[in-house]
């Protein structure tokens, strides 16, 4: 299969560009491509004609997003709108990669494809936006939405942890009152392969690794694995103002594998592990 990626030199990119190694690929990103022009990306799908797109190109810096939305916008719905007609006018079915904050975080149970999203966040609101020009302007795709993530070469949150367990600082604070899925770019790569080969599937899918954790929790099995003996102990997201606010629950439910029968996400410890002593971090 010929596959376009875009933003394909990012966290998950890369991690796609290895476990699709047997397909004909065609990467994408900055600065050669750049999504915002749109009749340029809508060549390049038309002469390079692949059979799937997977757009990865995203304005991921949450802070960043809160005090630049225009920009946000630009990148991560207007992109995706240049993405999605390119896509429908070359028939090429679009696999779109979102986020878990495109849903507000108050709920007291993990999101499942079929609640409703209700951003509070310019990252999340433009995300979404993203979403539905997706699904107004190419009928043929799949949303997958992923959270938490980490990856070879990061930016991520192991690798921060990694860095800040370099000796010099007795204790970590780490928030404990924010819950999610930790999921590997691995993991998530192995689901989008997979279906890949589905062209029957549409919509909306979750793809995040089975289980949840604080991030507290989170960091605790980072340096369970690694054998560190770094301290960790417990915060609140107040004693950690950011420009954009946290969602409290990010934690999403992959209903829809389940629904059609198909494999379920690794448990995101097995995932941890196979990352942090396999994968080079």
């Amino acid at each position: 299969m010929k596959i376009l990626i875009t933003g394909g030199k990012g966290m998950l990119g890369k991690t796609l560009q290895r476990e699709l190694a047997g397909h004909d690929l065609v990467i994408a990103d900055l600065p050669e491509v750049d999504i915002l022009q749109a009749a340029a990306f809508n060549q390049l799908v038309g002469d390079s004609r692949p059979e799937a797109v997977i757009h990865c190109a995203a304005m991921t810096q949450v802070d960043r997003c809160e005090q630049e939305p225009e920009l946000a916008y630009r990148l991560n719905a207007a992109g995706s709108a240049n993405v999605a007609t390119a896509c429908q006018r070359h028939n090429v079915r679009l696999i779109a990669i979102s986020t878990d904050y495109v849903f507000h975080g108050d709920l007291d149970r993990p999101y499942h494809e079929f609640d409703r999203p209700d951003p509070k966040t310019a990252y999340g609101k433009s995300k979404f936006a993203g979403e539905e020009l997706v699904r107004t302007l190419c009928p043929n795709h799949l949303i997958a939405r992923i959270a938490w993530l980490y990856g070879e070469n990061g930016p991520s949150f192991v690798h921060t942890m990694l860095a800040l367990a370099d000796g010099t600082r007795p204790e970590l604070a780490v928030v404990h009152d924010q819950i999610g899925n930790p999921t590997s770019t691995t993991a998530v790569a192995r689901h989008l392969k997979m279906l890949l080969q589905h062209p029957e599937l549409g919509g909306a899918f979750h793809l995040t690794c089975e289980g949840e954790a604080t991030w507290f929790e989170f960091a605790q099995e980072i340096f369970r694995l690694v054998k560190s003996k770094q301290a960790v102990k417990p915060c609140t997201t107040r004693d950690f103002p950011r420009p954009a606010p946290r969602p409290a629950n990010s934690r999403l439910d992959n209903m829809r594998l389940r629904l059609h029968g198909l494999p379920p996400m690794p448990p995101w410890q097995t995932a941890l592990r196979d990352f942090l002593c396999h994968d080079a971090p």
